[in-house]
């Protein structure tokens, strides 16, 4: 989707006559790249569901949702996410846009932590490296993590822990015929509004997720985490944290930490803790969402992807 921006930044970056490998280079490159996707999903994705929500009545579809069987709809939102091919910052935009929506708060859960684990160049590559059957087995564990874990925040009503206001638009519910330039007009006015909220964050988040990139060694992680130590999952996970990549990305590292000798669920919980709780991430929803709730998110999905790295480790 955004291989045209991949290859301007390449280009710009060229023109400054920086050197191709070195760290620097890797880490600005990184920088801009996923700074600019991120602003660029955040506005258009708001702009759009803003848009649409001018023509629906909001409060409908939410009683729609929630009529459902609970579990569907949080099954529906994981798979939904495996079909987005959105690294953990890049899927918080759309995260946004559900809870703009009124969508309920687990089930945009369920979305934000499935998106970054899976897609389906991931299952490929997955399938090319260990598999079908590990492939088959990471993805059913990662829309299992999902569902569980935005189920969890559902029953927990921390609707409260919501800090950005999810504004009804009445202009547009109590004037069928408003006119289209108008809405238009309104919707920009919303997506510029939760930009100016968040970009700060959004920069923040990703340099951070910038400089692990381009500085911290492969032989650092494995040097911490490989073996078939109790500990070594957990220690993967805590070093998965800081850093920052999808799931593409991180995976021929991942192939890399195993021939060296780290096992297959300790590498596979380092990847889904990367993906799916990274710092940046956490980061950017400082913004819309309160601590309390960032750390129960970080907490119940931790200890998912804890449970899944024993799970493969114990059944290879």
């Amino acid at each position: 989707m955004f291989v045209w921006l991949e290859e301007l930044v390449t280009f710009l970056l060229k023109i400054i006559n920086l050197e191709l490998n070195s760290a620097f280079y890797k880490a600005l490159h990184f920088f801009i790249y996923d700074t600019v996707k991120i602003f660029i999903l955040l506005v258009s994705i708001i702009y759009i569901i803003t848009f649409i929500r001018s023509y629906f009545p909001i409060e409908k579809i939410k009683d729609y949702i929630t009529s459902k069987n609970r579990v569907f709809a949080h099954i529906l939102a994981a798979i939904f996410g495996v079909l987005t091919p959105f690294c953990s910052c890049s899927a918080v935009p759309l995260f946004l846009g559900f809870l703009q929506a009124r969508i309920p708060l687990g089930v945009t859960f369920s979305y934000l932590i499935s998106a970054p684990l899976s897609d389906a160049v991931v299952i490929a590559m997955l399938f090319s490296l260990f598999g079908w059957k590990i492939a088959f087995l990471y993805v059913s564990l990662g829309i299992l993590i999902a569902v569980i874990a935005g189920l969890i925040i559902g029953v927990l009503n921390l609707e409260k822990e919501v800090l950005i206001e999810v504004k009804p638009i009445k202009q547009f519910y109590n004037e069928e015929k408003t006119a289209f330039i108008l809405r238009l007009k309104l919707s920009w006015e919303n997506s510029f509004d939760i930009l100016k909220k968040i970009y700060l964050y959004v920069i923040i988040g990703v340099g951070i997720g910038a400089f692990i990139h381009g500085y911290v060694p492969t032989d650092f992680i494995s040097k911490y985490a490989s073996g078939d130590s109790w500990y070594a999952p957990i220690i993967a996970v805590i070093m998965g944290i800081p850093m920052y990549s999808n799931a593409v990305g991180i995976l021929p590292l991942i192939e890399v930490l195993t021939q060296k000798g780290m096992l297959l669920g300790t590498a596979l919980s380092f990847m889904m803790s990367v993906v799916a709780l990274s710092l940046p991430e956490a980061m950017i929803l400082k913004r819309v969402l309160s601590v309390k709730l960032i750390s129960i998110f970080f907490f119940i999905v931790g200890c998912s992807i804890l449970f899944v790295g024993y799970l493969f480790n114990f059944i290879l």
